[in-house]
């Protein structure tokens, strides 16, 4: 065979989030994702809520608007307090790097305790010079579409009326050929993995069956394990290998068929001669075999979030598990919530997102890489996580002026 010389395009990027009237996110926009991003702040200041507007989103296309939306409360429970506008998530992302950038728009409110779509749109710019136009845009299930390749402005929209108002056009006409930008959008929301993984549900013994990809709460462990003994051993022993690195004494992992048609997951040490189950290992050992199962994926999703990875794991292997999701950051976007500084201190400034809650109770958000004291730290040779216990990022400290930045505490 000939030498290849094309290069892999690369996998799709989330660039900027914004999202207003979704619990504390009154209004909140994160511009210039990295493909490593990482939320820093105190216990409260709405880490988990912005993790939660990906799963949202995400459940939103696989279970449907009004499951998801029951599923957290309803309006009650999910608009911000104090306003009865609807909830707006906005996403503008790219295919592959060197595409157009894509802007979905969504907007959902509460009518009769339902929820409706008020507002969905896809708008993009041809070319630097392109005017931003949309090539879906729908109001209340009632809106027009462009299809084909590369829609434009000049082509002719079609009325596609949608049969419910919680009906999600991109959902909806996502699932034709005709419409292969919607049909991207769809692909690539369906396939975010926004991880809730438990060391408790990876204990258990599932039916028999080798699974490529591994559930949102690691319940199929010892499936995917099967599947890649099989299909994907070097892989699968390089995971090993990274485990044994981690967790002394570790020597082999295996998933077994049993007579009842289960899988039994094992874990073998290296001084004894029988493995033991999975259920009697260490909440620690099974968390990181998760961890690395997930981020060295042969096929990795297209999204992942992790929310508190440090939590089961030993402190010092935080540094380490922050690298592999900076090395797997290459085929994936990876979003991490945590408050620890030994994660952190694996992490660049402009990785990184500190959260706080201001006066008023709404999550603000600030990029680390623009505090130019923290880079002057850092090219000094300092680590984040030791900036950070030691107050140098003026902001995110749940001891001081609760997370709030320095100006705050000024002004009061």
């Amino acid at each position: 065979m000939g030498q290849t010389t094309g290069r892999c395009p690369g996998p799709p990027r989330i660039e900027r989030l914004k999202v207003q009237n979704f619990r504390a996110l009154r209004d909140i926009e994160l511009k210039n994702l990295t493909p490593l991003t990482v939320l820093l702040g105190p216990n409260g200041s709405g880490k988990s809520t912005v993790f939660d507007v990906f799963a949202f989103l995400a459940e939103c296309f696989e279970t449907g608007l009004r499951r998801a939306w029951e599923k957290r409360g309803r309006a009650r429970e999910l608009k911000s307090r104090g306003t009865d506008d609807p909830i707006l998530i906005e996403i503008t992302y790219r295919e592959q790097p060197g595409k157009p950038r894509i802007t979905y728009h969504l907007q959902v409110d509460e009518v009769g305790n339902r929820p409706i779509v008020v507002s969905e749109s896809l708008k993009w710019r041809r070319g630097r010079q392109g005017r931003s136009f949309k090539f879906l845009d729908y109001t209340k299930g009632i809106g027009k579409v462009i299809s084909g390749e590369l829609p434009d402005d000049q082509d002719i929209r079609i009325d596609v009326p949608l049969s419910a108002p919680d009906a999600l056009a991109v959902n909806t006409l996502g699932q034709l050929a005709e419409n292969p930008r919607i049909v991207a959008l769809r692909n690539f929301i369906m396939g975010w993995h926004v991880s809730y993984l438990s060391a408790e549900d990876a204990r258990g013994q599932p039916e028999a069956g080798p699974q490529e990809q591994l559930s949102k709460t690691g319940d199929n462990l010892a499936n995917v394990i099967q599947y890649l003994s099989e299909e994907h051993p070097n892989g699968l022993e390089s995971i090993f290998q990274r485990l044994r690195e981690r967790v002394p004494k570790i020597e082999q992992v295996t998933a077994d068929p049993m007579p009842d048609g289960r899988l039994l997951l094992q874990i073998k040490d290296a001084p004894f001669s029988k493995p033991v189950m999975a259920r009697f290992a260490s909440d620690g050992t099974l968390k990181m075999l998760s961890y690395l199962v997930l981020l060295n994926d042969p096929a990795p999703p297209p999204f992942i979030g992790i929310e508190e990875p440090e939590n089961f794991l030993h402190p010092r292997l935080l540094h380490g598990l922050a690298e592999e999701c900076r090395e797997a950051a290459g085929a994936t976007q990876i979003l991490v919530t945590t408050h620890s500084p030994f994660f952190l201190n694996a992490l660049q400034p402009q990785e990184v997102r500190v959260l706080w809650r201001d006066e008023k109770g709404y999550t603000q958000c600030r990029a680390l890489g623009q505090n130019e004291r923290v880079q002057k730290f850092m090219e000094a040779g300092a680590q984040l996580g030791d900036l950070w216990m030691e107050g140098h990022f003026g902001l995110g400290d749940p001891l001081t002026r609760a997370g709030m930045p320095m100006e705050y505490g000024r002004r009061s």
